[in-house]
């Protein structure tokens, strides 16, 4: 029997300026931001191109918008709606967490409706350079959720190696799920992506990679499911799924279908070109 690891004793506050604190969440809110941006940019600049510089510096405050009360409305409500109908002000302390992918992702897709709507651009093809560099925040709010040990994982085998011990998860040895996260949801969805909208011929299928991406997220987060410990206050729901697998199907479907319309639709344009 191995010995399981003992949590990293890591304070959620990551440094202080004055009076005020700032946490790894909300660092990894920021870095992501930070990062995606110039990434985004080249990527929007690619053939064919789509928009220019300025375009997606406007659209950064629109992003943040969806994320943040898309992310915070998607958790009281696929999460714990009954808790915060009867106590509607703790949904705005968000320094107590609770964000919701699903939540922030609809947010995110909302603000590029409308985005796109006003500035007279494609959805899809602003969407399809948009969606390659969501994994960077999704792979750095993972190893945040890590740090703040929240959202461990399920109790793991006796022989795994990097089980480990979480202070809020009790004696048993768990899975560091988020970490799991952090490496399915972030790199090796970000490498995908890119790789994809590397391709011209992918980009030029307007809606493609966004699909991809909804597809993408929908198995990596799926499959990690197996490994974490579903909410306390939502437990298992019927055949052993959990919240966040059940999520993942409309978005599974909505990536597949929007693949398949963005292929037979270009397939049809090449035709008749």
């Amino acid at each position: 029997m191995s010995h399981p690891l003992l949590f990293p004793g890591f304070d959620p506050v990551a440094f202080h300026i004055g009076p005020l604190s700032v946490r790894w969440y909300a660092l990894a809110y920021m870095v992501s931001f930070i990062l995606a941006l110039p990434l985004a940019k080249r990527l929007c600049r690619l053939s064919p191109s789509v928009a220019d510089n300025a375009l997606v510096d406007d659209f950064l405050f629109y992003g943040i918008l969806g994320v943040l009360l898309g992310g915070r409305l998607g958790y009281v409500l696929f999460y714990r709606p009954d808790f915060y109908l009867t106590h509607p002000i703790e949904i705005l302390k968000t320094w107590q967490g609770g964000m919701s992918f699903h939540g922030g992702a609809l947010g995110v897709i909302l603000m590029l409706v409308w985005f796109t709507w006003k500035r007279k651009i494609n959805f899809f093809a602003f969407a399809d350079r948009i969606a390659p560099v969501v994994p960077i925040g999704l792979g750095l709010g993972r190893c945040a959720n890590f740090i703040n040990g929240e959202l461990w994982g399920r109790p793991a085998p006796e022989n795994l190696p990097w089980a480990m011990i979480f202070p809020t998860g009790g004696p048993i040895a768990r899975h560091p799920s988020e970490l799991y996260e952090a490496l399915t949801e972030g790199v090796l969805l970000l490498l995908v992506m890119l790789v994809a909208a590397g391709q011209e011929k992918l980009r030029q299928r307007t809606g493609f990679l966004s699909g991809l991406f909804l597809l993408g997220y929908a198995f990596a987060r799926s499959f990690c499911e197996f490994f974490r410990e579903p909410d306390a206050n939502i437990g298992f729901l019927p055949g052993g799924t959990t919240m966040g697998q059940l999520l993942c199907i409309p978005m599974a479907l909505a990536g597949i279908s929007i693949m398949i319309y963005a292929w037979r639709r270009s397939g049809r344009s090449t035709a008749h070109a």
